[in-house]
């Protein structure tokens, strides 16, 4: 790792003029890491290549949504994964309050969702509609559950809002909440062995689309303003009551003081720009090849050096 270090500074002080480190501020970058594989280490690919043109970077562990107002305050520096579906509503109330602002997008389109794998639609051939899975849902109950079905929704912090969902649609579900990304996807492996039925919260871009091909619920189209007023969307009385945004932003979000503060560090965060199997990747080296986040965000930027480099010239 330090070999690598040493080796990217060298090759970044090449590609930049000495005088874009000298406005930095000596004070560090600071990075904040949440509970999902590509963010944890899309942060140390973005922080090692900050400590690359000599800044000084720290990482911290950071609630996902609360991070928008660490933002604002500047407690943090930045967000590299804002994905609307999750955080859109957290940042755009931080927005509003002003102190962050939109550091630009990603080139990757998200989506979030209810999702189950193929052969979960071959004992419910009526998927991926919502009402087709409702009525499929005596396959999916536990005895947990009791004769309703089981999905299992992200971790709490995440805001999934799964079970208002189920009550606004009517559905013979109880959602259940996983403790961490890594719990998804034993559910799902778990599951692979017997080709049980299961529907799980996923998203994209990670590397599940690849091990497991699948498909997201359709639900009722997202429509602006069904998680804020009731009378927006198929249920008059409730929110929640559509699907997240199919094609969703990942977005950026910085400290509105960072631009002068760390001049450099914001120019370059400006033109980074991940694209949904970049991003894939990069989960994969931590969940399926078992490196550790700051091992995985070298080796990231070893194969990639095409891409980083243009950010910094």
């Amino acid at each position: 790792m330090k070999k690598f270090a040493l080796a990217l500074a060298t090759t970044a002080m090449m590609a930049l003029p000495i005088s874009a480190y000298a406005e930095d501020s000596s004070d560090p970058i600071v990075i904040p890491i949440h509970n999902w594989s590509s963010q944890i280490v899309m942060s140390h690919v973005v922080g090692q290549i900050f400590e690359s043109m000599g800044n000084a970077v720290e990482f911290v562990t950071t609630d996902s949504q609360a991070v928008y107002e660490s933002v604002r305050l500047g407690d943090v520096t930045l967000e590299l994964e804002v994905w609307e579906g999750a955080f859109g509503a957290s940042f755009r109330a931080a927005l509003e309050k002003g102190g962050l602002h939109d550091a630009g997008d990603h080139n990757a389109v998200t989506r979030e969702d209810w999702w189950y794998p193929m052969w979960t639609k071959d004992a419910c051939p009526g998927l991926p509609s919502w009402e087709a899975l409702n009525d499929c849902a005596a396959l999916f109950k536990t005895a947990e559950t009791g004769d309703k079905g089981r999905y299992l929704d992200g971790p709490v912090d995440w805001l999934k809002h799964g079970k208002e969902r189920v009550e606004a649609l009517g559905m013979d579900f109880v959602v259940v909440n996983a403790g961490s990304a890594a719990a998804l996807w034993a559910e799902i492996g778990a599951a692979e062995k017997d080709k049980r039925p299961v529907v799980v919260f996923n998203w994209t871009p990670n590397f599940a689309e690849a091990v497991w091909p699948g498909e997201f619920v359709e639900f009722p189209e997202w429509v602006e303003g069904c998680d804020k007023d009731p009378s927006v969307g198929v249920n008059p009385d409730a929110l929640y009551d559509c699907g997240n945004p199919a094609k969703g932003y990942l977005k950026k979000a910085a400290w509105d003081g960072m631009k002068d503060k760390w001049p450099a560090a914001y120019a370059v965060l400006g033109k980074v720009s991940f694209t949904n199997p970049q991003i894939a990747e990069m989960a994969k080296l931590v969940d399926i090849d078992e490196m550790e986040p700051e091992e995985a965000a070298a080796e990231w930027l070893e194969a990639n050096k095409d891409v980083w480099m243009a950010w910094t010239q």
